[in-house]
């Protein structure tokens, strides 16, 4: 009979780590709460700034105190960090703004959390509290809420105003009143919506914050090729992603053997020839514009020039995308059928100089809301922060557009929902009501945590005064 073995069996790869019980436990609440930390002093108006710096090859800086930034920026390990880090990718995405205060609410949980449990709650009992307080939360917050959508003159005002607070805890609260114009009209400008891919943002070094400004109209950081127009009136636009480069002859999984250089010319001149038939079928679609997302070598942009066609290379991928949204055109990798490629219009292409750079600016787009935000700024990293904050002003303003409710910011909100919650847990019997007041400090703790970063340097005078033998305020 074979003797049973009762030494521990490990199921898990070698090097695998395991926590179990009250260690696992604590490592989620250390690492959240530490993220939670992290992120605390950049909430608000008066919030800080981190740098970050790179550690790659090219070791580049970033300045930012926006929340997703920071977070996707370190490197974190512990799993409910990594929630928190995820939690502020997807706020980003889905709203653009409130990165930061969602990191810190969620910390703020999670320190409450902390003390239940050690207090003997159940998780499941403190789970159930916060759903009943979520619930009274959101229906405080909709009470209080203010639709002003059907009065343009009202909503618009409603917009400056949601502009001016996004931009307050960034770096373009200096100049909040010009960008929250420029981002409110455009979003006024795409008509209720919402397509943020037809609002275009460049950024140009040189000048400063306050020279930028809002063209309507799609501009394209590219050059126009040799002796071809610098002007199109009624441009007619074939927007392609292709291979036009003849400089190498181009056989593969072969070997050709020439016994002169003659005949070297010749394969070169029959790669020409194929490179010409290629030409003539891009012209036979009747165009006056080519723009491809790679190169055009030498012999095609020759050949385009003597057609009178405009030629524009290496558009990059997310350029040409756009372009071909606001023109109304499709991008084409083959042209053998004419009929089937839906070109682009509009009404002039035209070269224009922003500080010392050549742009190439389309007026008249088939999609007449686009636009294009040109940020001006005196260094890289200015620039980068001021298309961030701009960034999430534009994303908030989209979703303002679709949900026309308002309601107050700073702190008031949360405090709403917090004496809500209250009220909720002093008729509440049972421990669930020890989780919904602690469900309520969360969001004081936002509101608190605001107040601190912005009045820090206020505050502190008066403790002065008051801590002195004889006080005299």
């Amino acid at each position: 009979m074979a003797s049973l073995s009762l030494a521990p069996v490990s199921i898990f790869k070698a090097g695998a780590d395991e926590e179990k019980a009250e260690t696992a436990r604590l490592s989620s609440f250390v690492g959240a709460i530490a993220v939670g930390d992290l992120v605390k002093s950049t909430l608000g108006p008066k919030g800080m700034d981190k740098i970050l710096l790179s550690g790659g090859r090219d070791c580049s800086v970033t300045v930012t105190n926006d929340g997703a930034t920071i977070l996707k920026a370190i490197g974190v390990d512990n799993p409910a960090a990594r929630i928190l880090v995820e939690l502020s990718r997807v706020q980003d995405d889905e709203v653009g703004d409130g990165t930061t205060s969602v990191t810190v609410l969620t910390a703020e949980l999670l320190r409450e959390a902390e003390l239940l449990i050690s207090r003997k709650l159940h998780p499941q009992t403190i789970i159930s509290g916060w759903r009943k307080a979520t619930q009274a939360a959101r229906d405080a917050l909709k009470k209080a809420a203010v639709d002003n959508g059907a009065d343009e003159v009202k909503f618009y005002q409603d917009l400056m105003n949601i502009a001016r607070t996004t931009l307050s805890s960034k770096l373009l609260t200096h100049h909040k009143n010009h960008f929250a114009r420029l981002a409110v009209e455009a979003v006024v400008r795409l008509k209720g919506s919402g397509n943020l891919e037809a609002v275009h943002v460049i950024k140009k070094l040189g000048g400063s914050l306050i020279d930028s400004y809002l063209d309507e109209g799609f501009l394209l950081d590219k050059k126009i090729g040799v002796n071809q127009p610098k002007r199109i009136e009624n441009a007619k636009i074939l927007i392609a992603n292709t291979s036009m480069d003849t400089d190498k002859i181009k056989i593969f999984g072969s070997r050709v053997r020439v016994d002169s250089t003659a005949k070297v010319a010749e394969v070169e001149q029959a790669e020409k020839e194929k490179m010409k038939e290629k030409v003539d079928q891009i012209l036979k679609h009747g165009i006056n514009c080519f723009i491809n997302r790679q190169l055009i070598y030498n012999y095609p942009e020759q050949l385009f020039g003597a057609a009178g066609v405009m030629a524009i290379e290496h558009a990059d991928f997310s350029g040409i995308e756009r372009l071909a949204l606001v023109t109304g055109g499709e991008i084409a990798s083959t042209f053998d059928h004419p009929e089937l490629v839906k070109l682009g219009y509009c009404k002039v292409i035209e070269e224009v100089m922003i500080g010392e750079d050549k742009l190439l600016h389309f007026s008249g787009v088939e999609l007449g809301e686009a636009c294009t935000i040109v940020l001006r700024g005196a260094t890289q990293q200015i620039l980068d922060e001021a298309e961030r904050s701009l960034h999430d002003a534009l994303c908030v303003l989209a979703q303002t557009v679709k949900e026309t409710r308002t309601v107050y910011g700073g702190g008031c909100s949360e405090m709403l929902m917090a004496q809500a919650v209250f009220e909720l847990a002093v008729r509440t019997p049972g421990k669930e009501a020890v989780a919904m007041e602690s469900f309520a400090k969360a969001l004081i703790m936002v509101s608190y945590t605001t107040g601190l970063n912005f009045l820090f340097n206020l505050i502190m005078p008066y403790f002065s005064v008051l801590s002195s033998p004889t006080p005299t305020l």
